[in-house]
């Protein structure tokens, strides 16, 4: 999710950028570049791998050689929690057989019936994580 949160911000939180081969074999990255432990990176330039991560144990990478980039991140803590909160919103709201994926405002049929309340949807009917926290992603945002 940090990844998709990333993109739709237009801010990867960048502090350097390391261009070159980079090799990814059993989860581990070797190439020219200095990551803290626990720093979130960005892959850029991979088949398999573009992406944000968190530089740890868990890390969970095929394997490959290529040549592109690596972005470290100083990712807020903020923005972190805001990650975990919109993918907790996706699970309850963002599936297929939600209220919010309909294409309706609202139906009534044999005796039910439901509106949307508009908590995340927009005035036609689709309701979006971008457009829920539209308001707390503006501080992060960038044009």
């Amino acid at each position: 999710m940090l990844s998709e949160l990333c993109h739709e911000l237009r801010n990867y939180f960048e502090t350097d950028k390391y261009f070159g081969a980079f090799k990814i074999e059993d989860n581990v990255i070797t190439g020219d570049f200095i990551l803290q432990e626990g720093q979130y990176f960005r892959i850029v330039g991979s088949v398999f791998n573009d992406g944000v991560y968190c530089y740890d144990d868990n890390l969970d990478l095929k394997d490959e050689e290529f040549g592109g980039a690596l972005w470290a991140m100083a990712v807020p803590l903020e923005v972190i929690a805001l990650a975990s909160e919109i993918e907790e919103w996706n699970n309850l709201y963002g599936g297929a057989d939600s209220q919010n994926m309909s294409p309706f405002n609202s139906e009534s049929f044999g005796g039910y019936s439901y509106s949307k309340d508009g908590g995340g949807s927009s005035s036609d009917g689709t309701g979006t994580w971008q457009k829920a926290f539209a308001s707390r992603l503006n501080k992060w945002r960038k044009i």
